[in-house]
This record gives C-alpha cells, sequence and structure tokens, in this order.
C-alpha cells in the first residue's frame, strides 16, 4: 500500500470545506450565461478560492500570529463570498436553493475558522460535556462575583 503525503494544511477540517465550498461556487459560476455580469462573476471566482488559499498559506507561516492572520484573510474573503452571493441571489444568477446552501456552507466555515482562531489563541470554552481537568489552568480559573 502506497501511503500518500498530506500537508499539513490538507490535514485541517475547515479547509476541506473551504475547498468544497470553491467547487460548488465555481460549478454555479459555470451556469451564469456568458457577457452577463462579467465583473461579479471574476470577482466570485476569486473570492471562492481565497479562503482555502489563505487557510493553507498561513498554515505554512513559522508563527502561530501569522496563521491567525491568515484565518482573519481568510474569514474576510468568506464575507465578500457571503456578499457576492447575496447580489448573486438578488439578480437572479443564483437560484434561491443555491444561494441559501452557499450561504449555510459560509456559516458553517465562520464558525469553524472562529473556533480554530480561538484555540490558536488558547480562549477555548469548555463545552457541558467537556472534562475540565483537560484544559488550561486559565481556563478554569475564573473569578466569580461575591455574592
Amino acid at each position: 500500500m502506497v501511503t500518500e503525503y498530506l500537508f499539513p494544511f490538507e490535514k485541517l477540517d475547515v479547509w476541506k470545506m473551504s475547498l468544497s465550498l470553491g467547487e460548488k461556487i465555481l460549478h454555479l459560476l459555470e451556469q451564469v450565461p456568458q457577457n452577463k455580469h462579467i465583473r461579479l462573476v471574476n470577482q466570485m471566482e476569486g473570492a471562492a478560492i481565497s479562503p482555502a488559499q489563505n487557510i493553507a498559506e498561513g498554515k505554512g507561516r513559522q508563527y502561530k500570529k501569522e496563521f491567525i492572520q491568515f484565518l482573519h484573510i481568510a474569514q474576510g474573503s468568506l464575507y465578500e463570498i457571503v456578499t457576492l452571493n447575496e447580489i448573486f441571489r438578488r439578480k437572479g444568477l443564483f437560484s434561491e436553493e443555491e444561494a441559501s446552501e452557499v450561504r449555510e456552507r459560509c456559516e458553517q466555515i465562520d464558525r469553524k475558522l472562529n473556533g480554530l482562531i480561538n484555540s490558536l489563541r488558547g480562549k477555548a470554552k469548555p463545552s457541558s460535556n467537556q472534562d475540565v481537568s483537560l484544559l488550561p489552568p486559565t481556563i478554569l480559573s475564573i473569578s466569580l462575583p461575591p455574592t
């Protein structure tokens, strides 16, 4: 059996989700009539692949702070997709169903990006079913107001 090498960014779910979103959007753009809103289509093409590219590039940086910066850039590109998606929906270039799917995927990716950013910054929050003994001491030392 041949083991395929994976780059570190290829192991990230948020990168996989972003890549899939980009593919979906590029497929939808292929259905837009040629010579119809060319500048918007070009802008959406660039935005569609930008989150995955920025996640990959950031993961390859030496310092965590740089990676976080690239995750914020990916998030900005994601917001650009949401805006363009709404314009395409309003212009009838994307159906309600298509635009809704793109938006839902963007929401999922945005949550993943926020979670990864918070994790890298050490701001993880314990969930109700998470073992708090595994959390860093800073999470556990929350001061409560006097009663």
